[in-house]
């Protein structure tokens, strides 16, 4: 499913303009990660997506639909979000209530919901959690089970807000494997991190914002290769990226996979 966003502007009641004229399409099936600093606009701009707030002048589309003219309610049906912080959307009083609380509420069959459920539960390793309160989990598997509750609604487009803040490896090779997953359904995965090294290994499209405004958006190899400019919004380029340049590798490299099959053809 489409998004298309037009002019968007967006102030803040306190005076303070967040959004300065962002245009921009993702396109159905597309990954995307939105960086930049603290205050760059990142979560303002997602939050338009699934209508937590409603354009000071310009468009969202969502699809067909105008955000300015659907409720929150309407567009969880097209929207999913994961929170930053997973205490912000956990209430149920175990795991298997939390997961089942969306698609049943979107009205979805017992037997598609039994299917979302069950797969959700899977890709996140909750499958033996589901009698556990969310609150005697860790804050890692927290996150998980807010992920799960997410992603059980199968809405078109998923978005992820710091998903790696916080987390271990394990939990941040979970999270990478739903992503995944997501990828292979032809789902449009959009995530706000300031993880660089996590979006150039899982993202294929990066939007850099400084001050309400794009600075950059493109493929990740053509956006996080460009240090100087990244600079700008204090995004620093992956590790690996950074190494290749001291070592002067003539291409831009922004992953693992990327590094060593450079490395093995300028060795051999």
């Amino acid at each position: 499913m489409k998004i298309e966003i037009k002019d968007l502007h967006f102030t803040y009641p306190t005076g303070l303009e967040a959004l300065q004229g962002i245009s921009l399409t993702i396109n159905s099936g597309e990954q995307v990660a939105i960086v930049g600093q603290n205050g760059a606009g990142k979560t303002t701009l997602v939050r338009h997506f699934n209508g937590l707030l409603k354009p000071t002048s310009g468009s969202v589309m969502i699809g067909d639909w105008d955000t300015a003219k659907y409720s929150v309610a309407k567009l969880a049906s097209r929207v999913g979000y994961v929170f930053q912080n997973p205490d912000e959307q956990l209430f149920s009083r175990d795991v298997l209530t939390e997961v089942e609380f969306g698609p049943k509420n979107l009205g979805y069959s017992k037997e598609k919901i039994d299917e979302l459920v069950k797969q959700a539960l899977a890709w996140t390793e909750l499958t033996d959690k589901t009698e556990t309160n969310p609150y005697d989990l860790s804050p890692t598997w927290r996150k998980m089970v807010a992920l799960a509750s997410i992603i059980a609604m199968d809405t078109p487009i998923v978005i992820f807000d710091e998903p790696t803040t916080g987390q271990d490896f394990a939990n941040v090779s979970r999270i990478a494997h739903v992503i995944a997953e997501l990828k292979k359904q032809g789902k449009t995965v959009i995530t706000i991190t300031h993880d660089i090294d996590f979006c150039a290994e899982n993202f294929e499209r990066v939007i850099a914002l400084s001050n309400g405004k794009i600075l950059l958006d493109g493929k990740a190899r053509e956006v996080l290769g460009q240090e100087e400019i990244l600079a700008q919004t204090y995004v620093d380029p992956p590790q690996l990226t950074r190494l290749g340049k001291l070592l002067n590798l003539k291409e831009t490299v922004i992953n693992q996979e990327e590094f060593l099959n450079v490395i093995a053809r300028n060795v051999g």
